[in-house]
């Protein structure tokens, strides 16, 4: 087990390894709460800007043909580093390390502002951190983290949150499902009724035709 779980950490420490599980471990929560791949939400899609190409993690498509812009690409190198050290004063060192790199992603994302490219968007953007652990680190040793993110324009979310978060958007989603099956229910109402006044009329005109003849 021990060598599994190095095997393991050695293989995050990889950008691409540990992109892909973060945007692997983003998709299940999303399938968690009940959202359809591209129809409710998109995957690595670019927008081109000023700075460059922005590429976030996902779109969450809301009611009313708006969005949210998720980004899971938080750094979470120190806080391996913590795992691996048996040196308490290391530990310290590399979560509170932990804390600043994820502090500094926050400030990263919200010069980003996504929600001015990607419009229309609510003025913010949602930092996905793959595991709960990642986020109750960052906020020990940094427990202003949630006000100033959230000041910022960047939400911090665990995978629980934000299958909350997403579970309120599928709700949503049907709700509007809803109101549109309502409205195309009331519309078929009205025209069936305009078409059986209109065919009554036709029989009462050919009732009045018969008699005369």
């Amino acid at each position: 087990l021990q060598q599994e779980t190095g095997k393991l950490v050695r293989a995050l420490r990889l950008p691409q390894v540990r992109g892909r599980w973060g945007e692997l471990t983003l998709r299940r929560v999303v399938e968690i709460a009940g959202m359809q791949n591209h129809c409710d939400f998109y995957e690595q899609q670019t927008s081109g800007s000023d700075g460059g190409a922005m590429r976030p993690d996902m779109i969450v498509k809301l009611p009313g043909n708006r969005q949210v812009v998720i980004d899971a690409k938080v750094p979470i190198v120190a806080y391996l580093d913590a795992l691996e050290t048996g040196d308490g004063s290391q530990i310290d060192a590399s979560l509170d390390d932990h804390a600043r790199h994820v502090r500094s992603h926050v400030n990263g994302l919200a010069k980003k502002a996504y929600w001015s490219t990607f419009t229309p968007t609510p003025e913010f953007v949602v930092l996905f951190m793959p595991g709960e652990n990642f986020f109750s680190a960052a906020l020990e040793r940094d427990p202003a983290l949630i006000e100033d993110s959230a000041e910022k324009g960047v939400i911090l979310a665990t995978p629980t949150t934000l299958i909350s978060l997403l579970k309120t958007v599928s709700y949503s989603w049907r709700q509007e499902l809803a109101a549109e099956n309502a409205e195309k229910v009331s519309e078929l109402g009205n025209e069936l009724y305009t078409r059986l006044y209109a065919m009554v009329e036709h029989i009462n005109h050919l009732g009045r035709d018969i008699d005369r003849c």
